[in-house]
C-alpha cells in the first residue's frame, strides 16, 4: 500500500450570494504554501481553528506516530498549534486532549476535533474511544473502532486547561434497532437562531451483519446548551438511494437565513465528480437536500505558485467562520 503524508490544509474563499438564496456559492482563491502544516514522524489530519483574546489563531488537530501505519482510531490525540494568520505558518504549541487511561471512554484516543466559542467560553467536541490499544498497520482496530463516542472538552482559554467529561455527550442508544445502536463518532454543531444548538453526528447501526456492522448514516441531535444533554432526532440524513455509506465529514454551519452544510462524497453519489466535497443546505436542520451549487471541491489543490495538486481523499472539511462569514475551509 502507497504510504501517504497526512497534512492539513487551509484554504481561503469567499462566499457568493444573490438575492436568491438558493445561488449560495463558495469561491475560492489560490492556496499560499504557508497554509500547509505537516510533520515528518506524524500523520496529521482533522484540524479546527478558533481565534483567542490573544489576537491568535489556535489550531486543534489530530495526529499520531506515522510509524503505526493507519493507527487513528487507536493512538490519535488531539494537538495544538498556534498562528498570527489563519493561513499560517503554524507552530505547534501543545497537546490539548491526551491518553488519560483506559479506563475512561475516551481514555486511550481522541480524534477529529471540532472548536467553537459560545457564551465566552470554549468548547472542543471531538471522538474518543478505548481499547485493547493495539495497531493494526493498515487496518482497523475493530474493538476501538466500536467504542468511539462523541465528547466535549470545555475551558475559559483556548490554552487550555481543557476540562473533560467523565461520560460522552452522545453515546449509542441502546435499542439494538436504533441508527446508532454500534457507535458514534465525527461531530460537528452549529448554534441556531434561537439560541439553542444542533448537532450532526456520523452512526453506525447493528443491521448490517459482521463485526462492522452497518448501515453508515448521519444523525441529528438538538440541546439548549453547548454541553447538552442531546436529543436525539430519529431520522437520517444525507441519504443516496442504492449507497449504504454515501457520506463523511459533514461541517454544519448557519449563514445566509439556511442550515448549510460541507461533505465528503464517498462515491460520487451526489454528483459527476465522482469522490468530491459536496454542499447541502437546510431550512430547519432536520431536512437537507443537496444545493444548487453543489460542487465545493474536486480532488485537487491549485497552489498560489501555479501547482496543481491531485490528491487521493480531501477529508474532514472544516471552516473558520469569522463574524458570521466562513473565511478558511481545513
Amino acid at each position: 500500500m502507497k504510504k501517504i503524508s497526512v497534512f492539513v490544509l487551509l484554504v481561503i474563499f469567499g462566499c457568493k450570494t444573490t438575492k436568491i438564496d438558493d445561488d449560495f456559492k463558495l469561491n475560492f482563491k489560490k492556496v499560499p504554501i504557508s497554509a500547509k502544516f505537516e510533520n515528518e514522524s506524524k500523520s496529521i489530519w482533522g484540524a479546527s481553528i478558533v481565534k483567542g483574546d490573544d489576537k491568535l489563531y489556535h489550531m486543534y488537530y489530530s495526529r499520531w506516530d506515522k510509524k503505526l501505519g493507519w493507527a487513528w482510531v487507536t493512538h490519535s490525540e488531539i494537538a495544538h498549534a498556534v498562528s498570527k494568520s489563519p493561513l499560517g505558518p503554524w507552530k505547534h504549541k501543545d497537546v490539548a486532549l491526551s491518553i488519560r487511561g483506559a479506563n475512561y471512554w475516551d481514555g486511550l484516543c481522541t480524534h477529529n476535533p471540532t472548536v467553537h466559542k459560545y457564551n465566552g467560553k470554549y468548547y472542543l467536541y471531538y471522538m474518543g474511544n478505548t481499547g485493547d490499544g493495539k495497531a493494526m498497520g493498515n487496518k482497523l482496530n475493530p474493538i476501538h473502532r466500536n467504542n468511539q463516542r462523541i465528547g466535549v472538552a470545555i475551558a475559559d482559554n483556548p490554552n487550555g486547561p481543557w476540562q473533560r467529561l467523565d461520560n460522552p455527550i452522545i453515546d449509542v442508544s441502546p435499542n439494538p434497532e436504533a441508527m446508532d445502536a454500534l457507535m458514534v463518532s465525527n461531530p460537528s454543531i452549529t448554534q441556531k437562531p434561537d439560541g439553542t444548538y444542533l448537532m450532526v453526528y456520523k452512526a453506525v447501526g447493528k443491521k448490517k451483519p459482521g463485526i462492522m456492522g452497518g448501515p453508515v448514516v448521519h444523525c441529528v441531535a438538538t440541546s439548549n446548551n453547548p454541553s447538552g444533554p442531546f436529543k436525539k432526532y430519529d431520522k437520517p440524513v444525507f441519504l443516496a438511494e442504492g449507497y449504504d455509506f454515501p457520506a463523511e465529514d459533514p461541517f454544519i454551519w448557519y449563514q445566509k437565513g439556511k442550515y448549510r452544510a460541507i461533505l465528503k462524497d464517498m462515491h460520487g453519489a451526489f454528483t459527476k465528480e465522482g469522490k468530491a466535497l459536496v454542499l447541502f443546505e437546510s431550512n430547519d436542520g432536520y431536512d437537507w437536500k443537496l444545493s444548487k451549487n453543489a460542487l465545493v471541491s474536486k480532488l485537487e489543490i491549485h497552489w498560489a505558485d501555479g501547482n496543481l495538486q491531485k490528491v487521493e481523499h480531501l477529508e474532514r472539511p472544516q471552516l473558520y467562520i469569522e463574524n458570521g462569514v466562513p473565511k478558511v475551509l481545513l
